[in-house]
C-alpha cells in the first residue's frame, strides 16, 4: 500500500512524502511496493519480521540506485544534498583556498573587520545603521580587480559599487552575513566584532570564517531578500544539485530544465505568477538568487547581463571562476 501524499516519506528523511525529492522519486517507490506485492502473493507464508527484512532490503535497493531525473544521484545522495546539515554533506569536498582575493563577499568582509580592528574592535556606524561611507568608498574602489568588473557596463547600477550601503547589493549581503554568522554585531550606534572572531582573525585571517559565512548564505540567509518578487520559494534547499549541474556544464538553461525535472513542484510553487509561466518564473528565480546574488556575489561564476536581457534568446553560459572549482571537488560517479 502506497503511502498518502502526507505521510512520512518510506525513504526515511523524515518529510512528507510529496515533498521528499519530490515527485521523481515516487517513480522508484512504486515499482518498490509493485514488487513487494508481488513477494507477498508468492509467499503468502513469510512471517512478519521476514516481510520486514524484504522491505527494508527492497527500500535500501531503491533509494541508492541512480534516478535519471536527478542527473544520476540516487535518492539516498540526493537527499543528504537537501537535508544534511552544512558539514554532513556528503559526496562534496568544500575546501578554503589560500588566495580569496577573488571573491567580492570575502575582500569585503576583510574590510569590515580591519576597520573595526584599527579602531579598538568597533566602528561607528551610519544614522541609518549602515557602514560608513568610507568603508563603502574603499568597497567599491575594488570591484576593477573582481572578474565580474569585465561585464560592469553602468556603475550607476551596479551590484558591486555605490556611495553608500543601501545601493551597494553586494556589500549589504556581505554585511548582512557576518551579522547571521556571528561574526559581528551593532550596538549603541556601533558595529562591533565578537572577540572570539577578533581572535580568529588574528590566527587566521579572514580564511577562518570562509566556511561560517558560506554556511550562513546556504541555510539562513533570505535569496529573496535583494529582489523585487514576492514569491516565497526557497531555491537554498537545492543549491548544491544546481552547483554541481553548472560546475558540470555551465549551462544556465540546461540548469533551469534540470531543476524543473528533478523538482517539478518547483513549477507548481511558481503557477500563480500571472506574466510569467512557471518555467519563465523558476528561471527568472534562479537566475537572480542563485547565479547573480549568490555565486557572482562570491566570486565563484560570472554573467554576463546582457546575455539574460537580450531580446532574442541566445544560449546563456555561466564563466566558471578558479575559486569555485578550488573550494567546491565533486566526487560522483555516475553511472
Amino acid at each position: 500500500m502506497k503511502p498518502c501524499r502526507n505521510e512520512p516519506c518510506p525513504c526515511g528523511s523524515g518529510n512528507k512524502y510529496k515533498r521528499c525529492c519530490m515527485n521523481s522519486v515516487s517513480k522508484q517507490h512504486a515499482e518498490v511496493f509493485d514488487d513487494f506485492e508481488q513477494i507477498v502473493a508468492m509467499n503468502p507464508d513469510l512471517t512478519l519480521e521476514e516481510l520486514n527484512v524484504v522491505t527494508q532490503h527492497k527500500m535500501n535497493e531503491c533509494n541508492n540506485r541512480p534516478n535519471t531525473d536527478f542527473c544520476g544521484l540516487s535518492p539516498t545522495q540526493m537527499a543528504n544534498w537537501l537535508y544534511a546539515s552544512f558539514n554532513e554533506l556528503d559526496w562534496v569536498t568544500i575546501s578554503t583556498t589560500d588566495d580569496l582575493s577573488t571573491s567580492p563577499v570575502m575582500r569585503y568582509l576583510v574590510l569590515i573587520l580591519d576597520e573595526a580592528m584599527q579602531n579598538g574592535g568597533s566602528f561607528k556606524a551610519t544614522s541609518k545603521g549602515n557602514l560608513p561611507t568610507k568603508l563603502v568608498k574603499q568597497a567599491s574602489d575594488v570591484l576593477p580587480e573582481f572578474a565580474v568588473s569585465r561585464h560592469q557596463t553602468n556603475i550607476s547600477i551596479s551590484e558591486f559599487s555605490g556611495n553608500n550601503e543601501d545601493k551597494f547589493n553586494a556589500l549589504h549581503y556581505t554585511r548582512i552575513l557576518a551579522e547571521i554568522a556571528g561574526i559581528i554585531y551593532r550596538r549603541s550606534g556601533r558595529y562591533h566584532v565578537k572577540k572570539s572572531a577578533q581572535k580568529q582573525y588574528q590566527s587566521h585571517g579572514v580564511h577562518a570564517f570562509f566556511n561560517l559565512m558560506l554556511e550562513a548564505a546556504t541555510s539562513q540567509y533570505n535569496w529573496g531578500y535583494l529582489d523585487g518578487w514576492e514569491h516565497d520559494i526557497d531555491l537554498r534547499t537545492f543549491w548544491l544539485f544546481m552547483l554541481w549541474r553548472l560546475q558540470t556544464h555551465a549551462s544556465v538553461d540546461q540548469l533551469i530544465e534540470e531543476v524543473a525535472t528533478a523538482f517539478p513542484d518547483l513549477l507548481l510553487d511558481c503557477s500563480s505568477e500571472e506574466r510569467l509561466s512557471p518555467s519563465q518564473l523558476l528561471s527568472t528565480l534562479i537566475e537572480s538568487r542563485f547565479i547573480e546574488r549568490f555565486l557572482q556575489f562570491w566570486g565563484f561564476v560570472t554573467v554576463d547581463p546582457k546575455r539574460f536581457f537580450a531580446e532574442d534568446h541566445v544560449p546563456r553560459k555561466a564563466e566558471m571562476q578558479t575559486l569555485l572549482k578550488q573550494t567546491f571537488q565533486f566526487n560522483i560517479e555516475i553511472q
